[in-house]
């Protein structure tokens, strides 16, 4: 088996192009076994994919991913402990942002996650009217100086408050945010700023919650919670509404399945090697549903490195997606969807 490629962020952490997402194990997706959830864990690691990408509002995500850590740990020892990453978020809400409050936060995910120090913390915040973000991520900043974060990192930030994050002196490592064939906001002008800065993307939403697969080729638009009966279903289908509809989708699901046959691959890793292959992107993560028999797709995932699209290829997704909305005019830049 090939070695999974990796990137490293400025701040020394390597991880890999295809990280491992937890928000499946929120609950918003159905019921999950914590316990099968950890061992199911080890099926990615042993393939090669060893970063994990959660929050402490995912359920118990934390927890999950501290007793896999200090299971493996325990039975392998702290070096195969250590070519482990885990990228977890903090998302409070609004309220004072005190030195108090922040280092809390930071232990909580400490304990939960079972290490010494985070390998990335991710920061989210709701209202751009309420400043004291820039409050929060000072004392993040002042953490991480002290040993408890290795990498600083956001989430769902705009371009624009970026620009003012960078422009106090804050060293941003990433920002995790929406990017796929559907959505491409964050190419219109983030990406730029991103490379003149040293930031890296981590996306998320590059298969559209599993629509964008062989399973909804061809098929009528899902309808109802019946149909759409997970957070990530209905969210993406959300999105291909404002992005030009089913019909346009089918097309676009058309043109990869032609892509894909012609490869030997799947839809999925047609879709995951376009964004892969976007400027300024790190890695994209893929949802896993651990510890849900038939739910794991590691050796698909795999299949990903093994696509190179050819500047003919990319034309002719594009020509498709020449024909959909402008989002940054119908939702604005990344991230504002969770503010409007």
């Amino acid at each position: 088996m090939a070695p999974v490629p990796k990137v490293q962020l400025s701040g020394g952490l390597e991880i890999c192009r295809i990280l491992n997402g937890m928000w499946q194990v929120s609950g918003a997706h159905g019921p999950i076994d914590s316990a099968k959830a950890a061992k199911a864990m080890d099926a990615y690691v042993n393939a090669g994919l060893t970063s994990f990408d959660m929050a402490d509002i995912y359920g118990p995500a934390e927890e999950i991913f501290g007793s896999f850590y200090s299971q493996l740990k325990s039975r392998q020892g702290a070096e195969a402990a250590a070519g482990v990453q885990g990228l977890t978020k903090w998302v409070p809400r609004p309220g004072p942002m005190t030195r108090k409050v922040a280092e809390h936060a930071v232990d909580q995910s400490l304990r939960r996650m079972c290490v010494e120090c985070l390998d990335c913390l991710q920061f989210h915040w709701w209202d751009y009217s309420d400043k004291r973000y820039l409050d929060a991520l000072g004392h993040l900043s002042d953490l991480q100086q002290e040993g408890k974060i290795k990498e600083l990192a956001l989430t769902n930030f705009d371009t624009q408050r970026l620009e003012e994050i960078t422009s106090k002196g804050i060293h941003i490592s990433s920002n995790q945010v929406q990017y796929s064939l559907i959505d491409r906001r964050p190419g219109v002008k983030m990406a730029k700023f991103c490379q003149s800065e040293g930031i890296q993307l981590l996306t998320y939403g590059t298969l559209g919650g599993g629509l964008i697969s062989e399973r909804y080729l061809g098929t009528g638009e899902p309808t109802g919670r019946g149909q759409l009966n997970t957070a990530s279903l209905s969210k993406y289908h959300n999105m291909i509404k404002l992005w030009g509809g089913w019909g346009l989708f089918q097309e676009l699901l058309s043109t990869l399945s032609s892509l894909a046959q012609t490869r030997g691959c799947s839809i999925a890793n047609v879709a995951t090697s376009y964004v892969l292959d976007q400027p300024a992107v790190a890695g994209v993560i893929v949802g896993c549903r651990l510890g849900v028999p038939g739910a794991e797709h590691i050796a698909d995932t795999l299949g990903t490195f093994q696509v190179r699209l050819s500047p003919a290829d990319i034309d002719g997704i594009e020509s498709v997606l020449g024909r959909s909305k402008d989002l940054m005019l119908t939702v604005g830049d990344c991230g504002n969807e969770y503010r409007n």
